[in-house]
């Protein structure tokens, strides 16, 4: 019974990490469209505390729901590109924000949502 509480749980946070996976990629495409195209949004889209904020709390589901899902079903597939996803994403923390912070952003956050989705299929 505890076991298949924690493996809810896991699979919620992969879920959980799928849906902020994209959001972040929807984030960054999204502003860099106002605010290139339009000349909108800068101020709270493109905000380096937003991104920060968001980026650190996908990392750290991320980083979870990666070791509990190799734990459980032994693919180390979703661990090693999740974790090279989340390498782009803790670097993207410390480059200036522009383009480079966005372009590692997107590559993380898509080989992390790889991973998310592995990890469900896996546990399936």
């Amino acid at each position: 019974m505890i076991r298949n509480s924690f493996l809810s749980i896991r699979d919620r946070l992969d879920r959980v990490g799928v849906l902020l996976s994209g959001l972040c990629m929807l984030h960054c495409i999204a502003g860099i469209v106002l605010v290139a195209g339009l000349g909108l949004g800068g101020e709270v889209l493109l905000s380096p505390a937003f991104h920060r904020i968001g980026l650190a709390l996908a990392i750290v589901i991320g980083a979870i729901t990666l070791v509990i899902g190799v734990a459980r079903h032994g693919d180390p597939r979703p661990l090693q590109a999740g974790g090279a996803g989340i390498a782009m994403m803790t670097v993207a923390l410390f480059v200036g924000h522009g383009i480079e912070e966005a372009v590692l952003t997107i590559l993380g956050v898509s080989l992390l949502a790889w991973a998310h989705l592995r990890n469900l299929r896996c546990a399936a």
